[in-house]
């Protein structure tokens, strides 16, 4: 099953495969209710036409974004690699507890063939391809999409009390282009695949398995549920394991494809 938002002349909706669900029809109603019921409440809706609108990010105003750090060994050692508190980067790949931060608001995340940025103030810019959990109101796993944590390397290498400007900015999340509702065990080892372009040339590729992740979804989405409520449900970006070399750096123009699976999320970038 695969649910997609797109943009109409009465407003947004929601579609699954490929064709249009009553307009009543929220991501939250699904997110609210136990996994077990979610795959029987979208066989009970009727399907209309097909969807022919623009790709919205598969997102609405009240949902979070949150994303996980250093959960694959190549994004701790690119970590320790720029920054000036090396140390703390091996602690927390280590350690029990994970990193997880708050990444957007629904209303800011970029969808697919949408614009990216990067930092006016930071010279140092690399796209994040990450694997991203859709999560309902009862923490459990109902399916995933494909997303882009674009970062400034240089101004979290800095001090890592710059994370939030490093990691939170207008135009630095996207997601998409849809959402694939999947038990958990199917994506435990799905493909990830990074393409950058420049001037219609390929400047980096890079791929990588989410059997890599040192950490399980189960202990990531525990985590972030210990004390925070999500009663519309939550995305939670799992970490990058494909990491650019420190000589490269995103530019204006620049094209980035991310594939998760069977999904492909394209964005431009601009500043």
């Amino acid at each position: 099953m695969y649910l997609s938002k797109h943009a109409g002349d009465g407003g947004a909706r929601w579609a699954l495969d490929g064709h249009y669900l009553p307009d009543s029809f929220t991501l939250g109603s699904l997110l609210g209710v136990p996994d077990g019921d979610a795959r029987g409440l979208l066989e009970s809706l009727p399907l209309e036409e097909a969807a022919i609108g623009q790709v919205l990010p598969p997102v609405e105003p009240a949902h979070e974004v949150w994303a996980s750090g250093v959960t694959y060994l190549i994004s701790r050692d690119a970590r320790m690699s720029e920054s000036r508190e090396a140390d703390i980067y091996d602690q927390v790949y280590d350690a029990e507890r994970p990193e997880l931060f708050l990444k957007s608001a629904g209303w800011r995340v970029i969808g697919h063939e949408g614009e990216v940025r990067i930092r006016e103030d930071s010279h140092w810019n690399v796209p994040e391809p990450e694997l991203v959990l859709v999560i309902n109101s009862r923490m459990e796993i109902v399916g995933y999409t494909a997303g882009n944590d674009v970062s400034s390397r240089d101004i979290e290498g800095e001090n890592s009390l710059y994370l939030p400007q490093a990691k939170i900015y207008d135009g630095c999340c996207s997601l998409g282009p849809g959402i694939v509702i999947s038990e958990p065990d199917p994506i435990r080892d799905l493909p990830i695949r990074l393409r950058i372009q420049r001037d219609g040339e390929v400047v980096f590729e890079g791929e990588i398995s989410t059997s890599r992740m040192k950490r399980s979804f189960e202990e990531l989405v525990n985590h972030l549920g210990k004390e925070l409520s999500f009663p519309n449900g939550a995305f939670l970006m799992t970490g990058t394991g494909i990491v650019p070399g420190d000589d490269f750096t995103l530019v204006p123009g620049d094209r980035t494809e991310i594939s998760v699976g069977e999904l492909t999320l394209a964005n431009s970038v601009s500043q």
